[in-house]
């Protein structure tokens, strides 16, 4: 590769909505944006360094075992034994820390893309799952690609077992969308965690499983009524709405404004409301923020189709 020093690559990775409601830790879906982008170029020296980070305010390392996008792309150089390649990465942060959108996922999705690709793509993309999962699980220890698997492949992830990577792209309905509102504070995916229960009773598990199944088929059927039906968390909802200024207050403006659901993305504090149709998810949007900025909190609304795209090499 010495005559092609300087050659560069730059991707783009999208966020993420993770868990949809019902489907906690084992479904999600990508959205158009925001993201993050890397770059990968060829240089001279050995070896793989993060040379810039760009919007992290300060709050990344640059040490490659420490960041999620360096971790990444190492394990990947390590397995196809190319540690020796001379890779320069810049990360470039265009979404928010602690959003519930996937924001460590898209760095660790975006690092071992951008290097597969700058090498000649000797893997697919699903083979660079694993590499991907170890950037993110670098960042909060957890090991769940219901972010991860939207982002690198982009539309619909079921994740059958997380600890195998054994996972399922659904079908996306044609007029499937989601306005996405994210509030102005952090909430670390830890302390989310640390709130839930660690026992529930068999009659919340049936419901959630009932959810899940019916959102599935809705999915697969495009029937909208059942995905609307379906679209209910009856396990982590209740229990990290508190972190969430005016969750409910929300989440009855997004329903009355005629979403199908509404939920918290991920961890939070973002929050979802999947629609049928722009004109719809546009409203709903609306509504959630009217509630947001009812209290002077501040937030961010983004309205897109489902993303089918995923990541991908941008100019």
């Amino acid at each position: 590769m010495k005559d092609e020093f300087g050659r560069e690559v730059r991707v783009f990775a999208p966020g993420s909505v993770a868990n949809v409601a019902c489907g906690y830790d084992v479904l999600g879906f990508a959205i158009d944006e925001p993201g993050d982008e890397v770059v990968a170029r060829l240089v001279e020296e050995p070896g793989l360094r993060i040379v810039q980070i760009t919007g992290d305010e300060g709050k990344l390392p640059t040490e490659v075992d420490r960041n999620t996008a360096g971790v990444a792309a190492h394990d990947l150089l390590k397995h196809l034994g190319m540690l020796d390649l001379g890779i320069e990465l810049e990360i470039h942060k265009k979404m928010p820390f602690g959003s519930g959108l996937g924001s460590s996922a898209a760095s660790a999705v975006a690092g071992a893309f951008a290097v597969n690709v700058l090498i000649g793509e000797p893997l697919t993309r699903k083979q660079l799952l694993p590499f991907a999962m170890a950037g993110e699980a670098s960042a909060d220890g957890a090991w769940h690609a219901d972010n991860v698997g939207p982002c690198l492949l982009g539309g619909i992830v079921f994740v059958r077992d997380n600890h195998e990577l054994d996972i399922a792209e659904l079908p996306v309905p044609k007029d499937l969308w989601v306005a996405v509102v994210h509030p102005d504070i952090e909430i670390l995916t830890k302390v989310a965690r640390e709130i839930l229960p660690k026992e529930v009773p068999l009659e919340n598990v049936t419901q959630q499983i009932g959810n899940l199944g019916g959102l599935i088929c809705g999915l697969i059927q495009e029937d909208y009524g059942m995905i609307s039906r379906s679209v209910h968390d009856v396990i982590a909802e209740p229990k990290r709405q508190k972190l969430i200024p005016e969750f409910y207050k929300a989440k009855r403006a997004a329903m009355a404004a005629g979403a199908l659901g509404f939920s918290i993305s991920g961890a939070g504090p973002s929050v979802f409301g999947l629609c049928e149709g722009e004109a719809s998810a546009r409203k709903v949007g609306d509504a959630i923020q009217a509630v947001f900025s009812g209290v002077d909190l501040g937030n961010q609304l983004y309205v897109s189709k489902i993303n089918q795209l995923g990541v991908r090499v941008i100019e």
